[in-house]
């Protein structure tokens, strides 16, 4: 006999308890399962713990640096990394049990875990237990690709939530990918002392990215003594002398690089092998991507897909996203949509780079096919004062305007505080107010955002072209 819910939530990531919080609130009875750790990717592997990492890293840097301000420190810094591990664990396992605490408290809230496994559109097993319910909401997450790689079974390597077990610092760090999670850990583990080399299968890294901007990033991290092979095919991997080698088909440089250890970081994909999504009858893409309209509803009435498992962004910001739409539309008769969201994230390197929005890329093509007309200004980060305050003037922003409707299209803010930044202009499309309105702003001095209006008044005409 199956246990009658009202709802059931798959998984306890960013989108899963805030949702269950809302259901039992309104007073349904609703079921949580979670496989193994309350909080999902970003308490446990992704955002919290890595970026306590990139803090301690960034403490190092400043140490190193502490003479340009007039410091002295006496002896060379040393990096602790049980220490910073340590510090790691006990943020985020802080986390984790707040998320645990959190649900465990809610009325109309039963928590179970294990694993999940649809027996029909409508019930869901766990174990020996068979639950039932009108709703489900699939909240799984995603976890790192392991690659087709010659030699992949036979080297060992770390993905980005195994580096979260490592408490020393590798002598020589191979990180094959030269995207979002490689280049977070490609910095931070400079910073701590490895020597770093990044392999990356493309003509650049960070492809997402306008080649302005992937340049720079390249640029700041080459800066540190990260190295980079880039238009890496058929790579190889096999073990040398207690370590890894990497064999790679290059324009330049030698044809193999020896590294003591290995980081695969060259994407992600969900959580839905095992879920017996073909139970239900629920379609997903090639990948195991979950197909959902813009509602978070999948082909199936009755079951949504939130959060990392249904591809429509993979940012803890997108997740809890996903939660506020479904929310909306059950419980608030608000109905919000995928389509209302702009698309917005940081690289958390430092100095971070923050988006939001079209890319230069982007909006050429739409230039080119005549579509609309554009302006773009760029700004390098040694113009803002705040910046030099600081010796941190790396990087530049960039702009893009529609011509005829003012609208800011998007930006790119790589540089001191890229990250908040971004959140101002961000505000304003949220708004659909025209980029004068940041232009006329009188805003705080010495900050980052301040640059701004100055950055608007040096708007000019995008040509088209590539």
């Amino acid at each position: 006999m199956a246990l009658a819910f009202d709802a059931i939530i798959i998984g306890s990531g960013q989108a899963g308890p805030s949702l269950a919080n809302r259901l039992s609130a309104a007073g349904q009875k609703v079921a949580l399962i979670e496989r193994k750790f309350f909080g999902g990717t970003c308490v446990n592997t992704g955002c919290i713990p890595t970026k306590t990492l990139v803090a301690s890293a960034y403490a190092a840097r400043m140490a190193r640096r502490a003479a340009e301000f007039g410091v002295a420190i006496h002896g060379p810094v040393a990096v602790d990394m049980a220490r910073v591990k340590a510090r790691k664990d006990e943020i985020s396992l802080r986390h984790r049990a707040g998320v645990e605490s959190w649900l465990l408290s809610m009325p109309n809230c039963t928590v179970m875990q294990g694993a999940a496994r649809f027996e029909s559109a409508h019930e869901v097993s766990v174990g020996s237990e068979r639950l039932r319910a009108e709703k489900i909401f699939i909240n799984v997450g995603g976890r790192a690709v392991v690659p087709d790689l010659a030699g992949i079974h036979d080297v060992p390597y770390w993905n980005n939530s195994s580096m979260m077990d490592v408490d020393f610092v590798p002598p020589h760090l191979v990180i094959v990918g030269g995207s979002y999670i490689g280049l977070e850990f490609a910095q931070m583990y400079r910073r701590f002392g490895s020597e770093v080399t990044v392999i990356e299968m493309s003509s650049r890294i960070i492809q997402r990215e306008d080649p302005d901007v992937s340049a720079a990033v390249q640029a700041i991290l080459e800066a540190e003594g990260i190295r980079f092979r880039l238009d890496a095919k058929c790579i190889r991997l096999s073990r040398h002398n207690g370590g890894i080698a990497a064999g790679v088909d290059c324009h330049e440089g030698p044809p193999e690089v020896v590294g003591t250890h290995l980081l695969l970081a060259v994407g992600r994909r969900p959580n839905t092998d095992d879920l017996g999504l073909e139970n239900a009858g629920v379609a997903c893409d090639s990948r195991g991507y979950i197909h959902v309209d813009d509602r978070l509803r999948t082909n199936v009435p009755g079951i949504w897909a939130l959060g990392d498992c249904n591809g429509q962004g993979g940012f803890t910001h997108t997740s809890y996203n996903d939660f506020e739409i479904v929310a909306a539309n059950l419980l608030a008769n608000d109905p919000r949509r995928l389509p209302d969201r702009i698309s917005t994230y940081a690289l958390y390197i430092d100095p971070p780079l923050g988006h939001a929005g079209m890319t230069e890329t982007q909006v050429r093509a739409e230039v080119q096919a005549g579509a609309r007309q554009a302006l773009i200004a760029t700004m390098p980060m040694t113009r803002v004062g705040r910046a030099q305050e600081k010796s941190e003037t790396q990087g530049f922003m960039k702009i893009l305007v529609d011509a005829e409707t003012k609208l800011i299209l998007g930006a790119s803010v790589l540089g001191l505080s890229g990250d908040e930044v971004i959140q101002s202009i961000l505000e304003i499309m949220y708004a659909k107010a025209p980029y004068t309105t940041i232009q006329r702003s009188m805003l705080i001095h010495p900050t980052v955002t301040e640059l701004l209006p100055t950055l608007l008044e040096g708007l000019k005409p995008l040509p088209p072209g590539p």
